[in-house]
């Protein structure tokens, strides 16, 4: 199972629309995870002619917004159990609050946004990825969202970079 990863796209505050690096990589998607800071509810319809979305809600999302998603949630595929949070809050302390929203639960992976920095690091029996942003780079030198492969031998999961927004 492919699942394409993304979080803080913005839209239509960062970028107007979605980037044509990342239409690539949803036209292969088996389902969408977003982590949050949609910005435009308008954003969930475009990802959904892709493939299932499955999403939570960020810092910058309107009331309605968060109230339709929620901010944490636990999703299931390809049998595995995979957190999904934005993790906003006081600075520096983004990966903290990603645990602590899911404290004694089992994940296999756990996906976090806000800082809009890539991020990929193990803690414990836990896979945890941050996919950065499509759309605002910040400090980090490349736009990027996230691949992650769910297979009978385990989950891998990649950055893809790019360097436009349009």
């Amino acid at each position: 199972m492919r699942v394409v990863i993304v979080s803080d796209t913005h839209i239509p505050k960062r970028a107007k629309r979605l980037p044509s690096a990342l239409i690539r990589g949803l036209e292969r998607a088996d389902a969408i995870l977003h982590a949050g800071d949609w910005v435009d509810e308008a954003v969930i319809e475009e990802l959904e002619a892709y493939a299932p979305v499955y999403g939570v809600a960020g810092n910058c999302d309107p009331p309605e917004l968060r109230r339709r998603l929620g901010e944490r949630r636990i999703v299931r595929l390809g049998g595995y159990r995979i957190g999904l949070v934005h993790g906003e809050g006081r600075k520096g302390t983004t990966l903290e609050r990603a645990f602590a929203a899911f404290a004694g639960e089992p994940l296999h992976l756990l996906v976090f946004g806000h800082t809009h920095l890539p991020y990929k690091g193990r803690h414990g029996n836990t896979l945890v990825f941050n996919p950065g942003s499509p759309t605002d780079r910040r400090r980090s030198p490349r736009f990027s969202y996230g691949v992650a492969l769910l297979g009978k031998r385990g989950i891998r999961v990649r950055h893809v970079w790019f360097s436009s927004r349009e």
